[in-house]
């Protein structure tokens, strides 16, 4: 799906979709056809940047975002627990709210 569909369909503009692929939090891929340089975006995208909105919602920085995806896609170090920074975020988040 093209930018327009895909701002439409999450709710989100497209320069912050923009940003996220800059960001290396979301990938498209080069249109397959010949006559336009636009990006497609796979449908799975959705679940994907929702889950990013939520987390960026309870305040997760974007280099934690990153490492998290990363460590959930297999690209990141193999000693990164996921469940146990998990927990420490929240137990940060609700620190926080205390205050």
């Amino acid at each position: 799906m093209r930018i327009g569909h895909l701002s439409k369909r999450s709710g989100l503009s497209r320069d912050t979709i923009r940003f996220y692929e800059k960001e290396g939090l979301i990938a498209s891929r080069p249109s397959t056809s010949k006559q336009n340089t636009y990006r497609d975006y796979p449908e799975d995208l959705l679940d994907r940047l929702a889950m990013i909105g939520e987390a960026r919602e309870a305040g997760l920085p974007l280099s934690d975002l990153r490492s998290l995806l990363d460590a959930m896609e297999g690209r990141g170090p193999t000693d990164f627990d996921v469940h146990a920074f998990l927990e420490t975020r929240i137990k940060q988040v609700e620190a926080s709210i205390r205050r």
